[in-house]
């Protein structure tokens, strides 16, 4: 069942918001050749407790780190360790941080040093295409015209976009209904009220949509192990138009 949240309850999840996003943003400072992921978790895990909130990914499910870290053909999930980031990989950094019992979920691109013009293209297109969403993220539209608008953009760019691992409602929970496919027909799905909030978070690969999950239980790679971007905001619904609650704090 969907849930609309309440004033307050927006405020808290701004306030969360706010700390995954600035957490997120202190961990791509320092995506740098050399560190592990295990040390930007550990960076992560210190940023979210320090601002009085919870990881929200520690434990969930089992899942052994406070961040989701995933390297190259990794596209989500990928568990923090002893890996060092080397020149021209593509880190995928997921954060989630829970403040006053309310969820901020956000998740981005880095690159260590640089890389080619294509991965820096499935990058670009990645986080434009969230931003071609959420235009659609309007009271009355429905759920899909999000969806579609994703899954077009995404297309139209040579990408494809994962079938398999959807965005979702967020609040007190980390996964709440709906669920938001950055895929499909446009006119289908949930219908947008003020006061829903959703993790719109599209995941591109470079080659195919298809995807596995390795031995682990959690890391998710593209099938063809060719490159995959993420990129992912918590969002309002309000009457005059979609609000980002993931937003670092001003520097």
């Amino acid at each position: 069942m969907i849930q609309l949240k309440s004033r307050r309850e927006i405020e808290c999840m701004k306030q969360a918001g706010c700390i995954a996003a600035s957490a997120l943003a202190a961990a791509g400072r320092a995506v740098q050749e050399g560190i592990t992921t295990g040390e930007l978790d550990r960076l992560i895990h210190h940023f979210i407790t320090s601002h009085g909130a919870e990881p929200t990914f520690l434990g969930y499910g089992g899942f052994p780190g406070s961040a989701c870290i995933s390297i190259n053909d990794e596209v989500i999930h990928g568990i923090p360790g002893k890996r060092a980031l080397k020149y021209g990989d593509l880190v995928k950094i997921d954060v989630g941080a829970t403040y006053n019992g309310y969820v901020g979920d956000c998740a981005n691109t880095f690159v260590v040093g640089d890389c080619d013009d294509e991965a820096k293209k499935l990058i670009d297109v990645t986080r434009q295409c969230f931003y071609e969403g959420i235009a659609h993220a309007q009271v009355g539209n429905r759920i899909s015209d999000i969806s579609h608008a994703i899954q077009t953009y995404v297309e139209q760019n040579g990408f494809s976009v994962v079938r398999k691992y959807v965005g979702h409602g967020v609040g007190s929970e980390l996964h709440e209904d709906p669920e938001v496919p950055n895929f499909g027909s446009p006119g289908k799905g949930a219908r947008l009220l003020a006061g829903m909030t959703i993790a719109i978070e599209p995941m591109v690969n470079q080659g195919t949509f298809d995807v596995r999950v390795l031995s682990d239980g959690w890391t998710v790679v593209t099938r063809d192990r060719k490159l995959s971007a993420h990129y992912e905001n918590t969002i309002v619904i309000t009457e005059n138009g979609p609000v980002i609650l993931t937003a670092p704090e001003e520097e």
